[in-house]
């Protein structure tokens, strides 16, 4: 009896999480010249995958976006996590004082909702001329992306035993030698977890993609699917579900080219 309802439970499981995936990849296929607006398919009647991803990716602005979020979520993700890095380093290993009080100023950076970084940012991008431009934005993301990178990295520079230090102080190596010849190396596992997280919230963001910014040539991608979405009336819903599916390829990719070193990183760190 147990095993006939735990067999029902996860079929029932199976098809709840099928459903709206069908869903999307019937609807997404569907032809926007002959869609019917007022009811979604459950069949697919024909084939227009190619056109509705034409169409999102240049009448909608997807591919502007997209190049723009590239850019930010790799760049500034992979700036972050080497700055975290250096300052997880700074506190575990290097002499300073107080590095208890040093971990939680700079981890209380994840401890803040974002909503209350938006009033003053955007006053103060406005008064610098940084509002709408690339350079803006992405000091946001790198600013934003090294508590939890920090958080990450310096848990497991935790469990580097302090001999491999004082065997290199011996030995007359600098600090900065320490650093890259032995903890960088070490920690590589932890920093591609915290890059394959910041990717994808960097990747994932759209609200200060629609505080900070408003040209095509700086927006995400998020802040142009968010436009191409609230645009029933003119859009097709098939390229715009199409146009969330290209969205959502990168983040795939890295988790699924990422997932051993995450795993590994992040049970590392814990």
């Amino acid at each position: 009896m147990g095993r006939v309802f735990r067999n029902v439970f996860l079929g029932i499981c199976v098809v709840l999480w099928i459903a709206p995936l069908w869903l999307l990849v019937v609807n997404t296929i569907a032809p926007a010249d002959t869609y019917a607006e007022d009811s979604p398919q459950w069949w697919p009647d024909g084939f227009g995958l190619l056109g509705n991803l034409a169409r999102a990716w240049t009448e909608a602005g997807i591919g502007a976006g997209f190049a723009n979020s590239v850019l930010y979520a790799v760049v500034c993700s992979a700036v972050a996590v080497l700055i975290a890095t250096m300052a997880g380093f700074a506190v575990v290993v290097l002499p300073v004082r107080r590095p208890v009080l040093w971990f939680w100023f700079i981890y209380s950076g994840t401890l803040f909702p974002l909503q209350m970084f938006l009033a003053p940012l955007f006053g103060m991008y406005a008064e610098s001329d940084l509002y709408d431009t690339q350079l803006g934005l992405g000091l946001v993301y790198v600013a934003l992306a090294i508590p939890f990178a920090f958080f990450v990295v310096r848990n497991q520079l935790t469990t580097i035993p302090a001999e491999l230090t004082e065997a290199a102080q011996l030995d007359g190596a600098s600090w900065w030698r320490i650093f890259g010849s032995i903890h960088l190396p070490l920690m590589r596992t932890a920093m591609l977890a915290a890059f394959a997280f910041q990717f994808t919230w960097v990747w994932n963001d759209l609200l200060f993609g629609i505080t900070l910014a408003r040209s095509p040539q700086v927006t995400p991608v998020m802040a142009a699917l968010a436009s191409l979405s609230g645009n029933y009336g003119s859009v097709p819903t098939p390229v715009i579900l199409t146009g969330a599916l290209i969205v959502s390829i990168p983040t795939i990719a890295i988790f699924l080219g990422f997932q051993r070193a995450f795993a590994r990183g992040i049970g590392a760190s814990l």
